[in-house]
């Protein structure tokens, strides 16, 4: 399992915009900064397809400047 962690600095003004659309993704939870313009955000996926198809679902948020990725880690399935 994919869990993954990134700082996502949102466009100018668009900081509600992007909480909200990354809301909207599965297994994406969005923890806003207190005290800056910036979100954390946490992913959570079953493989690493669905891990890619996360990232990329992310990276084409019009209201997204940059997203950087802060520590990753895969767990593996015990059978």
């Amino acid at each position: 399992m994919p869990i993954k962690s990134y700082l996502a600095h949102p466009q100018e003004g668009k900081k509600e915009a992007l909480i909200e659309a990354l809301s909207k993704i599965d297994h994406c939870e969005v923890i806003p900064a207190e005290n800056k313009d910036l979100l954390i955000v946490v992913t959570d996926t079953e493989s690493k397809i669905d891990d890619e198809k996360i990232k990329e679902s992310i990276e084409a948020i019009k209201s997204l400047k940059l997203l950087a990725m802060v520590s990753g880690f895969n767990t593996p399935k015990n059978n």
